[in-house]
């Protein structure tokens, strides 16, 4: 069956708007049978030439419970971490962190990032402070020109090890992560910290590691940027539900 016919076939069982944008977005596509995880088989609809195809009324479910934890947890103050380094994640992860200021990994997950979150931010610190003093001037007479360069060489290294959570001022309230296969040991670690996980993970990963799952195609930048554009929506809903002032109820005189 051709791409463009099992399009239409998803098109016709999931008539609704926002399930066209998934058959778009091409978040149907699984993985090869023989890579399925056996307890994500209740997200599967069937399988066509040998991959599955992820039952997007399981997708819908998932994501709306997800991006509804998301808006309460953002609208009751709740700082999210971004993980996601493959190509597919790595420049959306990036406009949505910069717009809401908000920590994320994308190059690799440092160990301990989480479950020693204090060594971790005196590293955060001591890249700042070494960055400052170099762009200052006040190592010029302190060091020689070559101890200079290897500096500003650690300070690059730290940069792309740790610049995405220079913002991450307290351990994050959850994660959002693309392809928990590929972050095993972020996930990891937020079990081990109790922090819930909300992930896009397709059907060869664990359902039993994430907190909030939505199945569908993390590896496709279409797909991925499907789940992050929600993900980015229900970010500006917690913080707007957040900003409404409510106003005292005036008692009526008697």
């Amino acid at each position: 069956m051709s791409d463009d016919t099992l399009n239409e076939k998803q098109g016709e069982m999931y008539p609704a708007e926002g399930s066209r944008e998934m058959i778009e977005a091409g978040v149907f596509y699984g993985r090869k049978k023989s890579k399925t995880n056996p307890k994500m088989r209740q997200f599967i609809l069937t399988n066509r030439g040998g991959i599955e195809v992820i039952n997007l009324q399981k997708t819908a479910e998932g994501l709306e419970k997800a991006m509804g934890f998301i808006t309460e947890k953002v609208r009751h103050g709740g700082l999210p971490l971004f993980v996601g380094t493959s190509p597919a994640a790595d420049a959306r992860i990036r406009e949505i962190a910069k717009e809401f200021t908000l920590p994320y990994v994308v190059v690799r997950w440092v160990g301990g990032t989480l479950t020693n979150f204090k060594i971790i931010s005196r590293r955060v610190e001591y890249l700042k402070k070494l960055r400052a003093d170099l762009a200052s001037g006040a190592l010029t007479d302190k060091y020689t020109k070559k101890e200079r360069l290897e500096m500003e060489r650690e300070v690059e290294r730290l940069e792309e090890l740790m610049g995405g959570i220079e913002t991450m001022v307290r351990e994050p309230d959850f994660l959002v992560v693309i392809d928990p296969n590929l972050h095993t040991t972020a996930v990891r670690e937020a079990k081990i910290k109790r922090i819930p996980v909300v992930a896009l993970a397709n059907v060869d990963a664990d359902p039993d590691v994430v907190d909030y799952l939505v199945p569908g195609n993390d590896k496709s930048r279409t797909s991925v940027s499907w789940f992050l554009g929600n993900v980015e929506k229900a970010i500006k809903d917690g913080i707007a539900a957040k900003s409404v002032v409510k106003e005292p109820e005036v008692k009526a005189e008697k």
